[in-house]
């Protein structure tokens, strides 16, 4: 068999993207095995390639861990680079080589594969400590790679090649080196890992470690800032959803107690936060992308879909220049919403572009990071927000002696460490019930509640935050009345320093109108509705919406009617129906439906003269959401109204055939309310005008 011409690189080029861009989990060395016709010369090309990568990683990254067997495997490749390039070198010349050589590269070239996964690994920012924890794992992974080198070498026909005799002698040594050298892990790193073990044994019994011991195992794995400590804990938690998605219990359990340490570390440890409000923590737009960007300063968090929050698998961009996951972008625009999800902008089109720099680059930040985008992941990483940790674990310890550092520190308002335990609060409750559950018995509530009047704004964000996160959970809810939070959260929805503290407490009221009986408190409060009402007539389109939603919790409550119509909310409802962002104008529908269903609400909608805008609304290529509001709207209107109101519609053309459209093409339950519509159009249920109450001063 010959050699194939130099030319055959873009078919080694085509095969290095194969096995570049499979989708992995962080040691997992899946590999992809050449082809049978595959030719030699392709093979030793991409076999090149491959050493070349694996070198260029050792060279440029920090290893912690398992620095002497990552030295001899860069040695190791380095030696048989040199023949490689010989071998395609020779490939010139028409050097002939026996038939057993196309299996022996085959399978060279899928342990090149999986030592490149593995160094990677290696590598990846984030996981040092599951690498410490797993060191046993790792080196017995590059034992079996290293000695399949030395099987493939053995068998491999040198002679055939041509090149020179001490090229050939010191590939023989290779061989003979790769069999023998012991790999095993250093004694460094397993007195390292005996220190991380036997901490966790403490955490499991909630006795708190010295910090020392902490600081021992964070040098040894180079963790030097807060925001190091931070990509390890946010690395554990992909992983754990990965393991929670394959139900591996074991994986599971050690990755929860990894952790708890990197959190209970990253709060004693570090004193200050590097970098604030970092990028870590942060989601944002889309990156512009040029050849210039360092990878390892690029935020994947930014890469998520905002629709879903999962990495884009397939992202394209709309026409408003947002970009989103193919998938998700099509159930969004499926489910008749025609904006933006971002924005609110009306899309001047459904057609989506594939978003070819952002493919590249997540496929990049991926292959560098070994982070697998699967979106199985996700759905693992929601089951472990949800699922608690056992009892007694690791885990479980760590989070209740985390949370009892942070109350002690939230008890001294005047220290310089309530800024960070703020912040670190507000991080703690956003990711997991169980650790909010922890904050709570902890006695964190009453003490977040006293910040929320502090003068820095950022001190007042991160308490509102961690208040909202918490009021998520139902023992936070009842916390949070029982300490008297009403009056400090409306006075944040009032006059917070910042539009996203404001934004913060009105979702805290939202969540807060789910329990009937603080619904009915909230709405005695003077200031309350008030100032959701304000909020959602000036504050951000964040702070609109979550106004909105807010009342219409409230409104499950009859008694709040007359309150929200007394704030003078009508008006500002229907203001924001024109409003670019369809959900706001859906959710403002809502509440006017809500609004609707009692006389004095229906009277007011009446005099503002907001039927034809209805009725336009109704008739215009919006989603069938939308429409089925303005149906609810309409019928609550005509029950009430009576025959004034039908005579009003019955002079608008346009009407009848949006209904029929509506009963056509919508879905049950929009299709009955406008098959009653139609009836009472029709006469067969007209029911006498009710009188309107009184909209005097709520009592």
């Amino acid at each position: 068999m010959f050699f194939s011409s130099p030319s055959s690189s873009s078919s080694s080029s085509l095969l290095l993207s194969m096995v570049g861009n499979s989708d992995r989990r962080f040691l997992e060395l899946s590999a992809v095995h050449p082809c049978c016709g595959v030719s030699p010369a392709v093979l030793l090309h991409s076999l090149a390639a491959l050493a070349r990568d694996i070198l260029a990683c050792h060279r440029s990254a920090s290893f912690p861990t398992h620095r002497r067997t990552l030295r001899e495997v860069a040695r190791q490749v380095a030696a048989l680079l040199e023949f490689l390039d010989e071998a395609r070198h020779r490939a010139a010349a028409g050097v002939r080589l026996p038939d057993p050589a196309p299996l022996v590269l085959s399978d060279l070239h899928v342990t090149f594969q999986c030592l490149r996964h593995l160094v990677r690994d290696c590598a990846r920012r984030g996981a040092r400590a599951w690498l410490l924890a797993r060191s046993g794992r790792v080196s017995d992974e590059f034992r079996l790679l290293l000695r399949s080198v030395a099987t493939a070498l053995d068998v491999f026909p040198l002679g055939s090649v041509g090149a020179p005799a001490e090229m050939e002698e010191v590939v023989r040594m290779v061989a003979g080196q790769a069999r023998r050298v012991p790999v095993g892990t250093d004694p460094a790193d397993a007195a390292a890992a005996a220190q991380l073990f036997r901490i966790l044994g403490l955490l499991q019994g909630k006795v708190p470690p010295d910090r020392a011991g902490l600081e021992g195992v964070l040098r040894h794995l180079q963790i030097r800032t807060w925001t190091e400590c931070d990509e390890e804990s946010l690395f554990l938690e992909e992983e754990m959803g990965a393991a929670f998605s394959s139900d591996e219990l074991r994986e599971i359990s050690l990755l929860g107690g990894l952790r708890g340490f990197m959190l209970y570390s990253r709060t004693v440890v570090f004193d200050e936060l590097d970098g604030r409000r970092s990028s870590s923590r942060r989601s944002s737009s889309d990156h512009e992308v040029d050849g210039a960007v360092v990878l390892d300063h690029l935020n994947l968090e930014a890469f998520r879909c905002p629709i879903s929050l999962a990495l884009m698998a397939e992202p394209v961009t709309v026409s408003s220049g947002h970009t989103y996951d193919r998938s998700s972008i099509a159930r969004w625009h499926g489910s008749g919403k025609l904006t933006c999800p971002v924005t609110g902008e009306r899309l001047l089109t459904t057609d989506v572009v594939p978003n070819c720099a952002v493919h590249k680059l997540i496929r990049q930040l991926c292959r560098e990071r070994n982070i697998s985008v699967a979106k199985h992941c996700d759905s693992g990483r929601h089951r472990f927000s949800k699922t608690p940790p056992p009892s007694g674990s690791p885990a479980a310890g760590a989070a209740r002696l985390l949370c009892d550092h942070l109350v002690g520190k939230l008890s001294k308002p005047g220290s310089a460490d309530v800024g960070k335990a703020v912040y670190e609060a507000r991080l703690l409750a956003k990711s997991s019930i169980f650790d909010r559950g922890c904050l709570v018995e902890a006695g964190a509530v009453p003490l977040l509640l006293a910040l929320l009047p502090s003068p820095d704004p950022y001190t007042q964000e991160d308490a509102m935050a961690a208040v909202l996160n918490l009021s998520k959970h139902p023992r936070g809810l009842n916390s949070i009345f029982k300490s008297g939070g009403l009056t400090p959260i409306v006075e944040a929805l009032q006059n917070g320093l910042r539009g996203e503290t404001q934004d913060n407490a009105a979702a805290t009221v939202f969540y807060l109108s789910s329990v009937e009986e603080y619904r009915i408190e909230i709405g005695e409060s003077p200031e309350a509705i008030p100032a959701l009402t304000a909020l959602l007539q000036k504050g951000s389109t964040r702070g609109k919406k979550n106004a909105v939603v807010a009342l219409f919790g409230l409104l499950l409550f009859p008694g709040n009617h007359r309150r929200v119509l007394a704030a003078g909310a009508i008006s500002t409802l229907l203001d924001l129906l024109s409003s670019d962002r369809e959900d706001l104008a859906d959710d403002c529908l809502a509440v006017l439906a809500a609004l609707a269903e009692r006389p004095e609400g229906a009277h007011a909608i009446l005099q503002s003269s907001a039927v034809p805008s209805l009725v336009t609304m109704l008739g215009s290529p919006s989603s069938m959401v939308k429409k089925e509001y303005c149906v609810s709207v309409l019928l609550h209107l005509c029950n009430i109204g009576g025959t004034r109101v039908v005579n009003l519609l019955d002079g608008i053309p346009s009407l009848m055939p949006a209904l029929y459209m509506v009963l056509a093409e919508g879905p049950r339950r929009a299709a009955k309310k406008a098959s009653s519509l139609i009836s009472v159009l029709h006469g067969d249920q007209v029911t006498p005008a009710l009188p309107a109450a009184p909209l005097g001063p709520v009592q």
